[in-house]
């Protein structure tokens, strides 16, 4: 049974849309466990366009769930998350100019300089899961890092046709097996929604899977702690098909 990470980038997105103080991602931080989710996910991006500093350092004071910290493999933001010490940082690919992640990090291209992030993250007791496609070479180069977790990337899946999307998703599911295979621990996320996220919370050895945009946007019709509620519910208790693995009613 996965559980659900709830991503609320987009709660600090509205705010700094005007540059006030509110709506403030903190607070919402706490609808969203009293929701149901089992951990907070912010990105802390180099241009600082949503999350700020003290969001992070606020969150790790108040989060009472988990605390998983989106970063760039850089020195400011090891510095960061060395003094913050989040339960979990994940290490994702970052652009200026996207609108968000494009695809999963190129760990097989940088394998001996994320050894060393990823040893000195761990060594401060933070756990370390590294955002990738579900590539055997990206994932035997995750298990080569030192690594303990791995979060797929599932946009290329949310994005696919429906013609196409089972051949995704199939994917996604040797993926898992990959990476469980070189004892890998497995979560996943990017673009999954209502709609398309019981077949990939059904794939076997899947652990957690980290929303955001979906959630949110439902949350201005029902609220937060409601939109959160639903997306547990589907994240848990996904009706599975024979044929495609679950489908959404």
């Amino acid at each position: 049974m996965a559980s659900l990470g709830v991503n609320i980038d987009h709660i600090a997105n509205v705010r700094q849309a005007r540059r006030t103080v509110e709506p403030d991602p903190v607070s919402y931080a706490l609808l969203a466990e009293l929701g149901g989710a089992d951990g907070i996910t912010v990105h802390l991006r180099e241009d600082r366009r949503h999350i700020q500093d003290r969001d992070v350092e606020l969150l790790r004071h108040t989060v009472r769930s988990r605390l998983n910290l989106e970063m760039a493999a850089t020195a400011e933001m090891e510095a960061i998350a060395l003094r913050i010490k989040p339960d979990m940082v994940t290490l994702v690919p970052e652009k200026r100019e996207e609108v968000t992640t494009e695809g999963g990090l190129n760990v097989a291209g940088q394998l001996e300089s994320l050894k060393g992030l990823v040893g000195r993250l761990q060594d401060g007791g933070i756990g370390v899961s590294l955002f990738v496609d579900a590539d055997a070479p990206q994932l035997e180069a995750c298990a080569a890092s030192g690594a303990r977790w791995v979060e797929l990337h599932t946009g290329t899946y949310a994005e696919a046709s429906w013609e196409q999307q089972p051949l995704e998703l199939a994917r996604l599911t040797e993926g898992s097996f990959i990476a469980r295979s070189l004892g890998l621990r497995v979560n996943a996320g990017h673009g999954l929604t209502y709609q398309n996220v019981e077949p990939v919370a059904a794939i076997e050895g899947m652990e957690e899977l980290n929303i955001g945009h979906t959630i949110v946007a439902r949350a201005l019709a029902v609220g937060l702690q409601q939109a959160v509620k639903e997306m547990k519910a589907l994240v848990q208790n996904p009706r599975r098909d024979p044929l495609f693995g679950s489908r959404h009613p």
